[in-house]
């Protein structure tokens, strides 16, 4: 008797209870089914059956068609191949010599050294300004002046101008004077971030075919890439490799990598 006393509805206790479980459940079911997905980007209201599908990861139609994975696009034609990494002959490094000194010193400097926000090319893998070249050329990568000079150099040509780069001799990059350390992300990157170290891809671990030597790069050009890869204003790059790491990084890092990579001695941009 007293435990039909107990769960009874003339038990205060009782009905205070079950009251409290019932609005737990509406607020669960609250957050679980509106307010969590409507802060996705891609949230669509689309009644209550697409609701509960969607926060249990199942398809709302069993028999319908799968629907299509969301991924990053591909905003360049370049298929990279080891062929490109390979330098032209003399022949070829004479005719990019004869190229670059009428169409691009001016910016990139007369030894491939840039004096201003440019990147360096000098001692760059031809494979890169290839790459890079034909993305300007084709629109890929968006500059009103380098879209507007690549389109005037043919295959040969941009074969040429990637051989005579390749061939000056880089600028060094030496530790600063004021001891500042190494970013953790150059060399172990941020796991828990999903961002692998710079060294993996651009050189000092390994260098992955397609990405640029980064050593005595100007600062200002180097920040300006990463926030642009960050912001998705530069898309050129396959599969989103440098949108996807850059996209977690803060201002600071940005700065702090971008520094780490321009510190070189003897460039003119070094002061």
């Amino acid at each position: 008797m007293r435990e039909q006393g107990l769960y009874s509805w003339r038990n205060p206790w009782f009905r205070w209870s079950v009251g409290l479980l019932v609005a737990v459940t509406v607020v669960l079911l609250l957050l679980g089914f509106v307010v969590v997905p409507s802060v996705h980007p891609d949230f669509t209201a689309q009644g209550l059956w697409a609701g509960i599908c969607r926060a249990a990861g199942v398809p709302a139609e069993w028999s319908g068609p799968p629907a299509a994975v969301e991924r990053a696009p591909w905003t360049t034609g370049v298929v990279l191949e080891r062929s490109m990494a390979r330098a032209g002959s003399a022949e070829s490094a004479g005719h990019g010599g004869t190229l670059a000194s009428t169409s691009c010193t001016m910016c990139h400097g007369a030894q491939g050294v840039s004096a201003s926000n440019a990147p360096n090319l000098a001692g760059q893998y031809p494979e890169v300004v290839i790459k890079q070249l034909r993305d300007f050329r084709s629109g890929a990568r968006a500059s009103p002046i380098m879209q507007a000079m690549a389109k005037i150099f043919s295959d040969r040509d941009v074969a040429a101008l990637a051989s005579y780069y390749a061939g000056l001799p880089r600028p060094r990059r030496e530790p600063t004077s004021d001891g500042a350390p190494v970013p953790a992300l150059v060399h172990v990157g941020a796991p828990l971030r999903n961002i692998a170290p710079c060294v993996s891809c651009h050189g000092g671990v390994d260098h992955k075919l397609g990405t640029p030597w980064l050593d005595g790069m100007p600062k200002d050009y180097l920040v300006e890439q990463l926030r642009a890869f960050r912001s998705g204003a530069r898309g050129n790059d396959a599969e989103a490799q440098m949108r996807n790491m850059a996209r977690g990084l803060t201002d600071a890092e940005i700065e702090a990598i971008s520094a780490f990579y321009a510190g070189t001695a003897g460039a003119p941009h070094a002061q």
